[in-house]
Protein backbone atom coordinates (compact mmCIF):
# COMPACT_ATOMS: atom_id res chain seq x y z
CA UNK A 1 0.00 0.00 0.00
CA UNK A 2 1.38 3.24 -1.01
CA UNK A 3 2.82 5.46 2.01
CA UNK A 4 -0.45 8.56 2.46
CA UNK A 5 2.28 11.11 3.98
CA UNK A 6 2.46 14.78 2.84
CA UNK A 7 4.27 15.09 -0.48
CA UNK A 8 7.50 15.78 -1.06
CA UNK A 9 7.91 19.79 -1.32
CA UNK A 10 4.09 20.43 -0.98
CA UNK A 11 3.43 21.23 2.18
CA UNK A 12 0.22 21.30 4.03
CA UNK A 13 -2.01 24.54 4.38
CA UNK A 14 -4.52 24.42 6.69
CA UNK A 15 -5.58 27.84 6.11
CA UNK A 16 -6.56 30.58 9.36
CA UNK A 17 -5.93 28.02 12.19
CA UNK A 18 -5.62 24.54 12.88
CA UNK A 19 -8.83 24.10 14.91
CA UNK A 20 -11.50 22.85 13.39
CA UNK A 21 -14.17 22.51 15.99
CA UNK A 22 -13.65 26.02 17.07
CA UNK A 23 -16.64 27.80 17.16
CA UNK A 24 -17.59 31.43 15.97
CA UNK A 25 -17.54 32.39 19.48
CA UNK A 26 -14.30 31.07 19.61
CA UNK A 27 -12.82 33.00 16.78
CA UNK A 28 -9.71 35.09 17.28
CA UNK A 29 -10.84 39.23 17.05
CA UNK A 30 -10.21 40.20 13.33
CA UNK A 31 -9.85 36.31 11.99
CA UNK A 32 -13.13 35.62 9.65
CA UNK A 33 -15.04 32.48 10.45
CA UNK A 34 -14.78 29.57 7.57
CA UNK A 35 -16.22 26.85 8.85
CA UNK A 36 -15.21 23.33 7.13
CA UNK A 37 -13.09 24.79 4.89
CA UNK A 38 -10.64 26.30 8.20
CA UNK A 39 -10.09 22.59 8.43
CA UNK A 40 -9.08 21.51 4.94
CA UNK A 41 -5.68 21.13 3.70
CA UNK A 42 -4.85 23.12 0.78
CA UNK A 43 -1.75 22.75 -1.36
CA UNK A 44 0.35 23.90 -2.83
CA UNK A 45 1.44 26.05 0.36
CA UNK A 46 2.33 29.24 -0.49
CA UNK A 47 5.73 30.12 0.40
CA UNK A 48 6.56 32.96 2.25
CA UNK A 49 9.63 34.09 0.33
CA UNK A 50 8.08 34.13 -2.43
CA UNK A 51 4.47 35.14 -2.57
CA UNK A 52 2.57 33.42 -5.12
CA UNK A 53 -0.05 34.71 -7.77
CA UNK A 54 -3.77 34.90 -7.49
CA UNK A 55 -5.49 32.48 -9.71
CA UNK A 56 -8.83 32.60 -11.39
CA UNK A 57 -10.21 29.35 -12.05
CA UNK A 58 -12.88 29.31 -14.93
CA UNK A 59 -14.72 25.32 -15.33
CA UNK A 60 -17.44 25.16 -18.08
CA UNK A 61 -19.42 21.79 -17.86
CA UNK A 62 -20.40 19.82 -20.93
CA UNK A 63 -24.07 19.93 -22.39
CA UNK A 64 -26.67 19.00 -20.20
CA UNK A 65 -24.14 18.74 -17.18
CA UNK A 66 -24.76 20.42 -14.21
CA UNK A 67 -24.18 19.36 -10.03
CA UNK A 68 -26.64 15.96 -10.02
CA UNK A 69 -26.32 12.63 -9.19
CA UNK A 70 -23.31 11.79 -12.09
CA UNK A 71 -21.29 14.82 -11.88
CA UNK A 72 -18.72 14.97 -14.78
CA UNK A 73 -15.19 15.61 -14.02
CA UNK A 74 -15.25 19.61 -13.95
CA UNK A 75 -17.63 19.32 -10.85
CA UNK A 76 -15.69 17.01 -9.54
CA UNK A 77 -12.68 19.25 -9.92
CA UNK A 78 -15.14 22.01 -8.37
CA UNK A 79 -15.60 20.04 -5.28
CA UNK A 80 -11.62 20.09 -5.21
CA UNK A 81 -11.18 23.70 -5.83
CA UNK A 82 -10.14 26.07 -2.96
CA UNK A 83 -13.43 28.89 -2.84
CA UNK A 84 -13.03 30.42 0.56
CA UNK A 85 -10.13 33.02 0.04
CA UNK A 86 -10.59 35.16 -2.62
CA UNK A 87 -7.29 36.76 -2.25
CA UNK A 88 -5.95 33.60 -3.44
CA UNK A 89 -8.08 31.68 -5.42
CA UNK A 90 -11.62 33.36 -7.30
CA UNK A 91 -13.06 30.23 -9.11
CA UNK A 92 -16.29 30.44 -11.63
CA UNK A 93 -18.48 27.49 -12.18
CA UNK A 94 -21.27 27.28 -15.47
CA UNK A 95 -23.41 24.88 -15.83
CA UNK A 96 -23.79 23.20 -19.60
CA UNK A 97 -25.31 24.44 -22.76
CA UNK A 98 -28.99 23.40 -22.34
CA UNK A 99 -29.10 23.12 -18.57
CA UNK A 100 -30.79 26.84 -17.70
CA UNK A 101 -32.30 29.48 -20.10
CA UNK A 102 -33.19 33.19 -20.19
CA UNK A 103 -35.29 34.52 -17.11
CA UNK A 104 -37.09 35.80 -20.18
CA UNK A 105 -38.64 32.79 -21.46
CA UNK A 106 -42.01 32.40 -19.11
CA UNK A 107 -43.43 28.77 -18.47
CA UNK A 108 -41.85 25.56 -17.91
CA UNK A 109 -43.09 24.33 -21.03
CA UNK A 110 -41.72 26.98 -22.98
CA UNK A 111 -38.31 26.53 -20.76
CA UNK A 112 -37.98 22.99 -21.61
CA UNK A 113 -38.62 23.71 -25.61
CA UNK A 114 -35.63 26.14 -25.20
CA UNK A 115 -33.15 24.05 -23.43
CA UNK A 116 -33.94 21.13 -25.83
CA UNK A 117 -33.24 23.30 -28.94
CA UNK A 118 -30.26 24.73 -26.91
CA UNK A 119 -28.84 21.28 -26.68
CA UNK A 120 -30.04 20.47 -30.39
CA UNK A 121 -28.20 23.71 -31.93
CA UNK A 122 -25.94 25.36 -28.81
CA UNK A 123 -28.25 28.72 -29.47
CA UNK A 124 -26.34 29.75 -26.01
CA UNK A 125 -22.92 29.29 -26.88
CA UNK A 126 -22.25 32.99 -27.73
CA UNK A 127 -24.20 33.52 -23.80
CA UNK A 128 -22.16 30.96 -22.55
CA UNK A 129 -18.42 32.62 -23.78
CA UNK A 130 -19.90 36.16 -22.77
CA UNK A 131 -20.56 34.77 -19.41
CA UNK A 132 -17.08 33.65 -18.68
CA UNK A 133 -15.64 36.74 -20.37
CA UNK A 134 -17.76 38.80 -17.92
CA UNK A 135 -16.38 37.00 -14.73
CA UNK A 136 -12.82 37.61 -16.35
CA UNK A 137 -13.67 41.84 -16.81
CA UNK A 138 -15.08 42.08 -13.49
CA UNK A 139 -12.53 40.42 -11.49
CA UNK A 140 -9.16 40.23 -13.47
CA UNK A 141 -6.02 42.13 -11.54
CA UNK A 142 -2.95 42.52 -14.09
CA UNK A 143 -0.55 39.43 -12.17
CA UNK A 144 -3.36 37.30 -11.88
CA UNK A 145 -3.24 33.66 -13.44
CA UNK A 146 -6.11 32.51 -15.71
CA UNK A 147 -6.85 28.85 -15.68
CA UNK A 148 -9.76 27.82 -18.03
CA UNK A 149 -11.23 24.04 -17.80
CA UNK A 150 -14.06 22.51 -19.83
CA UNK A 151 -15.59 19.54 -20.97
CA UNK A 152 -17.44 18.60 -24.54
CA UNK A 153 -19.19 21.78 -25.64
CA UNK A 154 -17.94 23.19 -22.06
CA UNK A 155 -14.21 22.56 -23.73
CA UNK A 156 -15.29 24.11 -26.91
CA UNK A 157 -16.37 26.98 -25.02
CA UNK A 158 -13.54 27.11 -22.88
CA UNK A 159 -11.09 27.74 -26.12
CA UNK A 160 -13.29 30.19 -27.57
CA UNK A 161 -13.18 32.44 -24.42
CA UNK A 162 -9.36 31.81 -25.01
CA UNK A 163 -9.60 32.87 -28.25
CA UNK A 164 -11.70 36.05 -27.78
CA UNK A 165 -8.60 37.02 -25.18
CA UNK A 166 -6.77 36.50 -28.14
CA UNK A 167 -8.00 38.42 -30.77
CA UNK A 168 -10.49 41.50 -29.03
CA UNK A 169 -8.29 41.58 -25.31
CA UNK A 170 -10.05 42.24 -22.15
CA UNK A 171 -12.16 45.17 -21.34
CA UNK A 172 -11.59 47.15 -18.61
CA UNK A 173 -13.51 46.44 -15.54
CA UNK A 174 -17.48 47.63 -15.75
CA UNK A 175 -17.85 48.18 -19.71
CA UNK A 176 -20.41 45.57 -19.59
CA UNK A 177 -22.24 47.57 -22.57
CA UNK A 178 -19.13 46.94 -24.84
CA UNK A 179 -19.41 43.09 -24.09
CA UNK A 180 -21.84 42.38 -26.68
CA UNK A 181 -19.42 44.41 -29.31
CA UNK A 182 -16.73 42.48 -28.42
CA UNK A 183 -18.37 39.38 -28.80
CA UNK A 184 -19.43 40.31 -32.61
CA UNK A 185 -16.13 41.60 -32.89
CA UNK A 186 -14.68 38.40 -32.11
CA UNK A 187 -17.22 35.94 -34.24
CA UNK A 188 -16.52 37.94 -37.37
CA UNK A 189 -14.62 36.41 -39.93
CA UNK A 190 -14.24 38.96 -42.81
CA UNK A 191 -11.86 41.12 -43.61
CA UNK A 192 -13.73 44.27 -42.54
CA UNK A 193 -14.78 42.46 -39.02
CA UNK A 194 -11.32 41.58 -38.67
CA UNK A 195 -10.01 45.23 -39.08
CA UNK A 196 -11.79 45.96 -36.91
CA UNK A 197 -11.38 43.51 -34.38
CA UNK A 198 -7.78 44.80 -34.29
CA UNK A 199 -8.40 48.29 -33.79
CA UNK A 200 -10.96 47.55 -30.98
CA UNK A 201 -8.50 45.64 -29.29
CA UNK A 202 -5.92 48.55 -29.18
CA UNK A 203 -8.54 51.07 -28.57
CA UNK A 204 -10.57 49.38 -25.16
CA UNK A 205 -8.84 46.47 -24.35
CA UNK A 206 -5.83 45.11 -22.68
CA UNK A 207 -3.78 42.35 -23.92
CA UNK A 208 -3.81 38.92 -21.35
CA UNK A 209 -2.62 35.82 -21.33
CA UNK A 210 -3.71 32.52 -20.21
CA UNK A 211 -1.91 30.46 -17.98
CA UNK A 212 -3.48 27.18 -18.06
CA UNK A 213 -6.16 25.59 -20.40
CA UNK A 214 -7.21 22.28 -19.67
CA UNK A 215 -10.19 20.27 -21.50
CA UNK A 216 -11.67 16.47 -21.65
CA UNK A 217 -12.77 15.78 -25.26
CA UNK A 218 -13.66 18.86 -27.21
CA UNK A 219 -16.04 17.88 -29.63
CA UNK A 220 -15.63 20.06 -32.80
CA UNK A 221 -19.63 19.97 -33.77
CA UNK A 222 -21.43 22.55 -31.50
CA UNK A 223 -25.03 21.56 -32.30
CA UNK A 224 -26.59 20.61 -35.73
CA UNK A 225 -25.64 24.14 -36.85
CA UNK A 226 -21.31 24.40 -37.60
CA UNK A 227 -19.37 27.13 -35.46
CA UNK A 228 -16.30 27.98 -36.22
CA UNK A 229 -14.92 30.56 -33.83
CA UNK A 230 -11.31 32.30 -34.67
CA UNK A 231 -8.43 30.72 -32.34
CA UNK A 232 -10.32 27.20 -31.13
CA UNK A 233 -7.64 25.51 -33.01
CA UNK A 234 -4.31 27.24 -32.03
CA UNK A 235 -4.26 29.70 -29.90
CA UNK A 236 -0.33 30.99 -28.54
CA UNK A 237 -2.17 33.30 -25.52
CA UNK A 238 -2.23 30.12 -23.54
CA UNK A 239 0.74 29.01 -21.91
CA UNK A 240 0.35 25.37 -21.03
CA UNK A 241 -2.79 23.70 -22.91
CA UNK A 242 -3.88 19.84 -22.22
CA UNK A 243 -6.23 17.96 -23.74
CA UNK A 244 -7.90 14.28 -22.76
CA UNK A 245 -9.26 12.85 -25.81
CA UNK A 246 -11.45 9.70 -25.96
CA UNK A 247 -10.05 6.65 -27.88
CA UNK A 248 -13.69 4.78 -28.51
CA UNK A 249 -15.77 7.54 -28.97
CA UNK A 250 -17.26 6.87 -32.50
CA UNK A 251 -20.51 8.72 -32.58
CA UNK A 252 -20.75 11.59 -35.82
CA UNK A 253 -21.19 13.90 -33.88
CA UNK A 254 -18.83 13.83 -31.64
CA UNK A 255 -15.73 14.30 -33.79
CA UNK A 256 -12.82 15.65 -31.99
CA UNK A 257 -11.64 19.32 -32.31
CA UNK A 258 -7.99 19.21 -31.91
CA UNK A 259 -5.40 21.73 -31.30
CA UNK A 260 -3.52 22.73 -34.57
CA UNK A 261 0.11 23.61 -34.59
CA UNK A 262 0.72 26.47 -37.19
CA UNK A 263 3.06 25.56 -39.82
CA UNK A 264 3.98 29.03 -40.56
CA UNK A 265 5.77 31.94 -39.15
CA UNK A 266 5.21 35.69 -40.37
CA UNK A 267 8.13 35.56 -43.01
CA UNK A 268 5.76 33.21 -44.91
CA UNK A 269 2.49 35.03 -43.98
CA UNK A 270 2.59 38.58 -44.16
CA UNK A 271 -0.66 39.80 -43.02
CA UNK A 272 -0.09 42.85 -44.76
CA UNK A 273 0.12 42.11 -48.18
CA UNK A 274 -0.64 37.85 -48.46
CA UNK A 275 -3.68 38.15 -46.67
CA UNK A 276 -5.40 41.19 -48.39
CA UNK A 277 -4.17 40.65 -51.52
CA UNK A 278 -4.64 36.58 -52.50
CA UNK A 279 -7.03 35.19 -50.17
CA UNK A 280 -10.86 34.68 -50.51
CA UNK A 281 -12.57 36.53 -47.58
CA UNK A 282 -13.64 33.59 -45.96
CA UNK A 283 -10.62 31.95 -45.31
CA UNK A 284 -8.83 35.53 -44.46
CA UNK A 285 -9.56 34.75 -40.56
CA UNK A 286 -7.24 31.21 -40.31
CA UNK A 287 -4.59 32.82 -41.96
CA UNK A 288 -4.77 35.57 -39.33
CA UNK A 289 -4.76 33.64 -37.03
CA UNK A 290 -1.54 31.66 -38.17
CA UNK A 291 0.32 35.09 -38.65
CA UNK A 292 -0.91 36.27 -35.25
CA UNK A 293 0.65 32.66 -33.84
CA UNK A 294 3.71 32.71 -35.74
CA UNK A 295 4.18 35.94 -35.03
CA UNK A 296 4.47 35.66 -31.16
CA UNK A 297 7.68 33.99 -29.39
CA UNK A 298 5.58 32.80 -26.81
CA UNK A 299 5.10 28.84 -28.13
CA UNK A 300 2.21 26.99 -26.49
CA UNK A 301 3.17 23.94 -24.28
CA UNK A 302 0.51 21.58 -25.95
CA UNK A 303 -0.54 18.21 -25.02
CA UNK A 304 -2.87 16.16 -26.57
CA UNK A 305 -3.30 12.67 -24.55
CA UNK A 306 -5.54 9.60 -25.57
CA UNK A 307 -7.47 7.66 -22.91
CA UNK A 308 -9.82 4.34 -23.47
CA UNK A 309 -13.39 4.66 -23.46
CA UNK A 310 -16.30 6.66 -24.90
CA UNK A 311 -17.16 10.40 -24.78
CA UNK A 312 -18.51 10.27 -20.87
CA UNK A 313 -15.46 7.60 -19.81
CA UNK A 314 -13.14 10.71 -20.60
CA UNK A 315 -14.65 13.89 -19.11
CA UNK A 316 -17.34 11.98 -16.48
CA UNK A 317 -20.73 11.49 -15.80
CA UNK A 318 -21.24 7.99 -16.92
CA UNK A 319 -21.19 6.81 -13.03
CA UNK A 320 -23.50 7.49 -10.45
CA UNK A 321 -21.33 9.71 -8.26
CA UNK A 322 -20.37 7.22 -5.08
CA UNK A 323 -19.11 4.68 -7.58
CA UNK A 324 -16.07 3.96 -6.40
CA UNK A 325 -14.06 3.23 -9.80
CA UNK A 326 -14.89 4.40 -13.20
CA UNK A 327 -12.29 5.04 -16.59
CA UNK A 328 -13.53 8.97 -16.12
CA UNK A 329 -10.87 9.06 -12.90
CA UNK A 330 -7.67 8.24 -14.96
CA UNK A 331 -8.19 11.32 -17.36
CA UNK A 332 -9.09 13.43 -14.30
CA UNK A 333 -5.90 12.36 -12.05
CA UNK A 334 -3.88 13.10 -15.34
CA UNK A 335 -5.48 16.75 -15.42
CA UNK A 336 -4.41 17.35 -11.78
CA UNK A 337 -1.23 16.09 -12.70
CA UNK A 338 -0.80 18.34 -15.17
CA UNK A 339 -1.80 21.10 -12.85
CA UNK A 340 0.89 20.39 -10.50
CA UNK A 341 2.97 19.88 -13.10
CA UNK A 342 3.56 23.20 -14.89
CA UNK A 343 3.08 24.78 -11.22
CA UNK A 344 0.02 27.19 -11.99
CA UNK A 345 -0.45 27.54 -8.14
CA UNK A 346 -3.73 26.38 -8.60
CA UNK A 347 -5.29 25.27 -4.70
CA UNK A 348 -6.32 21.94 -4.58
CA UNK A 349 -8.03 20.09 -1.49
CA UNK A 350 -5.20 17.40 -0.61
CA UNK A 351 -7.72 15.22 1.58
CA UNK A 352 -9.84 14.84 -1.64
CA UNK A 353 -6.91 14.27 -3.94
CA UNK A 354 -5.88 11.23 -2.19
CA UNK A 355 -9.41 9.77 -1.13
CA UNK A 356 -11.57 10.67 -3.76
CA UNK A 357 -9.28 10.96 -7.10
CA UNK A 358 -6.53 8.51 -5.87
CA UNK A 359 -3.74 10.28 -6.30
CA UNK A 360 -0.59 9.83 -4.46
CA UNK A 361 0.53 13.12 -3.04
CA UNK A 362 4.05 12.28 -2.91
CA UNK A 363 4.74 11.98 -6.66
CA UNK A 364 1.93 14.91 -7.54
CA UNK A 365 3.92 17.14 -9.39
CA UNK A 366 6.30 14.30 -11.08
CA UNK A 367 5.92 10.89 -12.45
CA UNK A 368 3.01 8.84 -11.58
CA UNK A 369 4.01 5.78 -9.21
CA UNK A 370 5.28 2.44 -11.27
CA UNK A 371 1.74 0.82 -13.38
CA UNK A 372 0.79 -2.18 -12.02
CA UNK A 373 0.10 -4.71 -15.15
CA UNK A 374 -3.02 -6.66 -15.22
CA UNK A 375 -2.12 -10.32 -13.92
CA UNK A 376 -5.20 -11.99 -13.71
CA UNK A 377 -7.32 -9.15 -13.56
CA UNK A 378 -10.47 -9.16 -16.22
CA UNK A 379 -11.84 -6.29 -17.76
CA UNK A 380 -15.49 -5.77 -16.42
CA UNK A 381 -18.86 -6.39 -18.19
CA UNK A 382 -20.23 -3.46 -20.43
CA UNK A 383 -23.64 -2.25 -19.48
CA UNK A 384 -26.07 -3.85 -21.72
CA UNK A 385 -26.59 -3.40 -25.22
CA UNK A 386 -29.53 -1.32 -25.68
CA UNK A 387 -31.58 0.55 -23.34
CA UNK A 388 -34.37 0.71 -25.23
CA UNK A 389 -34.91 -3.24 -26.18
CA UNK A 390 -34.28 -3.88 -22.22
CA UNK A 391 -37.61 -1.00 -21.80
CA UNK A 392 -39.45 -3.21 -23.80
CA UNK A 393 -38.83 -6.35 -21.90
CA UNK A 394 -39.55 -4.43 -18.74
CA UNK A 395 -42.86 -3.36 -19.94
CA UNK A 396 -44.16 -6.68 -21.13
CA UNK A 397 -42.55 -8.13 -17.92
CA UNK A 398 -44.67 -5.72 -15.76
CA UNK A 399 -47.80 -6.38 -17.79
CA UNK A 400 -47.29 -9.83 -16.84
CA UNK A 401 -46.74 -9.03 -13.51
CA UNK A 402 -49.62 -6.62 -13.21
CA UNK A 403 -52.05 -8.93 -11.94
CA UNK A 404 -50.22 -10.44 -9.09
CA UNK A 405 -48.64 -7.19 -8.19
CA UNK A 406 -52.61 -5.81 -7.37
CA UNK A 407 -53.43 -8.92 -5.77
CA UNK A 408 -50.17 -8.73 -2.72
CA UNK A 409 -50.76 -5.61 -2.56
CA UNK A 410 -53.96 -5.13 -1.00
CA UNK A 411 -53.02 -8.29 1.27
CA UNK A 412 -49.34 -6.98 1.87
CA UNK A 413 -48.39 -3.13 2.77
CA UNK A 414 -45.36 -1.84 0.77
CA UNK A 415 -41.99 -2.26 2.16
CA UNK A 416 -40.25 1.02 3.49
CA UNK A 417 -37.70 1.89 1.04
CA UNK A 418 -34.30 2.50 2.33
CA UNK A 419 -32.82 4.96 -0.65
CA UNK A 420 -28.95 6.11 0.36
CA UNK A 421 -28.49 9.37 1.67
CA UNK A 422 -27.96 11.92 -1.18
CA UNK A 423 -26.19 14.14 0.88
CA UNK A 424 -23.47 12.12 2.30
CA UNK A 425 -20.40 13.92 2.30
CA UNK A 426 -17.75 10.75 1.94
CA UNK A 427 -17.78 9.45 -1.29
CA UNK A 428 -17.07 5.71 -0.92
CA UNK A 429 -16.37 3.44 2.47
CA UNK A 430 -13.50 1.85 0.52
CA UNK A 431 -9.78 2.50 1.49
CA UNK A 432 -7.27 4.67 -0.60
CA UNK A 433 -5.51 1.37 -1.99
CA UNK A 434 -2.09 3.83 -3.37
CA UNK A 435 -1.82 5.29 -6.75
CA UNK A 436 -1.16 2.29 -8.99
CA UNK A 437 -3.80 -0.01 -7.88
CA UNK A 438 -6.44 3.18 -7.98
CA UNK A 439 -5.40 3.56 -11.50
CA UNK A 440 -5.80 -0.73 -12.22
CA UNK A 441 -9.30 -1.12 -11.01
CA UNK A 442 -9.91 2.18 -13.18
CA UNK A 443 -8.62 0.67 -16.08
CA UNK A 444 -10.71 -2.27 -15.98
CA UNK A 445 -13.84 -0.54 -15.83
CA UNK A 446 -16.84 -0.77 -18.53
CA UNK A 447 -16.69 1.36 -21.04
CA UNK A 448 -20.34 3.53 -21.32
CA UNK A 449 -20.47 3.64 -25.43
CA UNK A 450 -23.60 5.64 -25.75
CA UNK A 451 -23.83 4.60 -29.41
CA UNK A 452 -24.82 1.19 -28.45
CA UNK A 453 -26.15 1.90 -25.62
CA UNK A 454 -29.14 4.43 -26.99
CA UNK A 455 -30.68 3.17 -30.33
CA UNK A 456 -31.60 6.93 -31.69
CA UNK A 457 -27.69 7.61 -31.59
CA UNK A 458 -27.55 5.01 -34.49
CA UNK A 459 -30.09 6.54 -36.85
CA UNK A 460 -27.69 9.92 -37.16
CA UNK A 461 -24.61 7.49 -38.08
CA UNK A 462 -26.62 6.61 -41.29
CA UNK A 463 -27.55 10.48 -42.24
CA UNK A 464 -25.17 12.54 -44.47
CA UNK A 465 -23.90 15.23 -42.07
CA UNK A 466 -21.72 18.33 -42.97
CA UNK A 467 -18.61 18.92 -40.94
CA UNK A 468 -15.24 20.54 -41.19
CA UNK A 469 -12.69 18.95 -43.40
CA UNK A 470 -9.44 18.24 -40.64
CA UNK A 471 -6.46 18.93 -43.10
CA UNK A 472 -3.29 17.18 -42.47
CA UNK A 473 -1.30 21.06 -43.31
CA UNK A 474 -2.89 24.30 -44.29
CA UNK A 475 -2.29 26.24 -47.54
CA UNK A 476 -1.88 29.83 -47.04
CA UNK A 477 -3.12 30.40 -50.35
CA UNK A 478 -5.93 27.29 -50.57
CA UNK A 479 -9.26 28.67 -51.27
CA UNK A 480 -10.46 25.02 -51.41
CA UNK A 481 -14.28 24.52 -49.32
CA UNK A 482 -13.23 22.89 -46.16
CA UNK A 483 -16.46 21.34 -45.29
CA UNK A 484 -17.75 18.21 -46.60
CA UNK A 485 -20.70 15.54 -46.25
CA UNK A 486 -20.10 12.15 -44.88
CA UNK A 487 -22.01 9.52 -43.34
CA UNK A 488 -19.87 7.98 -40.38
CA UNK A 489 -21.24 4.51 -40.02
CA UNK A 490 -20.14 3.88 -36.41
CA UNK A 491 -16.42 4.19 -37.45
CA UNK A 492 -14.12 5.07 -35.20
CA UNK A 493 -11.94 8.65 -34.87
CA UNK A 494 -9.38 9.59 -37.97
CA UNK A 495 -6.33 10.53 -36.11
CA UNK A 496 -4.21 12.45 -39.12
CA UNK A 497 -1.01 12.86 -39.84
CA UNK A 498 -0.11 16.53 -38.45
CA UNK A 499 -1.56 15.02 -34.80
CA UNK A 500 1.54 11.84 -35.05
CA UNK A 501 4.19 14.46 -34.50
CA UNK A 502 7.05 13.95 -32.08
CA UNK A 503 8.67 11.46 -34.50
CA UNK A 504 5.07 10.42 -35.84
CA UNK A 505 3.89 8.79 -32.62
CA UNK A 506 0.77 9.57 -30.84
CA UNK A 507 0.52 10.29 -26.79
CA UNK A 508 -1.50 7.22 -25.00
CA UNK A 509 -1.81 7.24 -21.46
CA UNK A 510 -0.21 4.02 -20.26
CA UNK A 511 -3.81 2.79 -18.28
CA UNK A 512 -4.84 2.14 -22.05
CA UNK A 513 -1.65 -1.02 -22.18
CA UNK A 514 -3.71 -2.35 -18.73
CA UNK A 515 -6.35 -2.84 -20.45
CA UNK A 516 -4.87 -3.98 -23.57
CA UNK A 517 -3.21 -6.73 -21.32
CA UNK A 518 -6.05 -7.65 -19.43
CA UNK A 519 -8.31 -10.93 -19.90
CA UNK A 520 -12.31 -10.66 -20.67
CA UNK A 521 -15.03 -12.14 -18.23
CA UNK A 522 -14.37 -15.38 -20.10
CA UNK A 523 -10.80 -15.48 -19.72
CA UNK A 524 -9.63 -14.58 -23.24
CA UNK A 525 -7.16 -11.94 -24.21
CA UNK A 526 -7.22 -9.78 -26.99
CA UNK A 527 -10.89 -8.41 -26.94
CA UNK A 528 -10.36 -4.58 -26.03
CA UNK A 529 -8.99 -2.97 -29.01
CA UNK A 530 -9.35 0.87 -29.63
CA UNK A 531 -11.61 2.37 -31.98
CA UNK A 532 -9.58 5.12 -33.60
CA UNK A 533 -8.10 5.22 -36.85
CA UNK A 534 -5.08 6.27 -38.72
CA UNK A 535 -2.72 5.61 -41.42
CA UNK A 536 0.25 4.24 -39.86
CA UNK A 537 -0.36 0.50 -40.56
CA UNK A 538 -1.80 1.50 -44.10
CA UNK A 539 -2.80 4.16 -46.53
CA UNK A 540 -5.74 4.82 -45.50
CA UNK A 541 -7.07 5.25 -42.11
CA UNK A 542 -8.01 2.17 -40.36
CA UNK A 543 -8.80 0.81 -36.86
CA UNK A 544 -5.56 -0.94 -35.90
CA UNK A 545 -5.27 -4.38 -34.60
CA UNK A 546 -4.56 -5.78 -31.00
CA UNK A 547 -1.34 -7.61 -32.23
CA UNK A 548 -0.77 -3.63 -33.57
CA UNK A 549 -1.01 -2.18 -30.69
CA UNK A 550 0.87 -4.46 -28.24
CA UNK A 551 3.51 -4.76 -30.18
CA UNK A 552 6.96 -3.49 -29.71
CA UNK A 553 6.97 -1.12 -32.26
CA UNK A 554 7.57 2.37 -30.28
CA UNK A 555 7.35 4.37 -33.49
CA UNK A 556 3.69 3.96 -33.43
CA UNK A 557 2.45 5.42 -29.98
CA UNK A 558 4.44 6.79 -26.73
CA UNK A 559 2.54 5.80 -23.24
CA UNK A 560 2.80 8.47 -21.13
CA UNK A 561 1.82 8.91 -17.60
Amino acid sequence: MTDTTRPRNLSVDSGHGSNSSQSSVDTPVGIPWRGKDASRHWIPIEDPSSPRSRTLVLCFDGTGEQFDVDNSNIVQLMAMLRKDDASKQLVYYQAGIGTYTSPLIVGEGAATVAKTLDEMFAITLPDHIKEGYEFLMQNYKIGDKICIFGFSRGAYTARALAGMLQKVGLLSKDNCQQLPFAYSMYARNDLEGLQLSIMFKRTFSIDVKIEFLGVWDTVASVGLVDRDLPFVGTNNAIRYFRHALSLDEHRAKFMPSYYHRSPYTEKQIDKRSQLSLYLPEENIIEQYEDAVNGSSSDKTDAREVWFAGAHCDVGGGSVPNNTRHSLARIPLRWMIREIFRTKTGILLDAKMLQNEVGLDLKTIDDFAPPRIPPEVDALQPEPPRDRFILAVDRFVLNAIKFPYKLVTGLIRPPKVSMKANFFQEKASTSEYLGESNEELYDALSPIYDELRLTWWWRILEWIPLRHKKQKEEANPLNDKKEYIWSVNRGRGRKVFDFLMHNENRIKVHRSVKTRLEALDKYGRSGTYVPRIRTRYFSSKPERSTHAQWMSNDQSFCEWVD
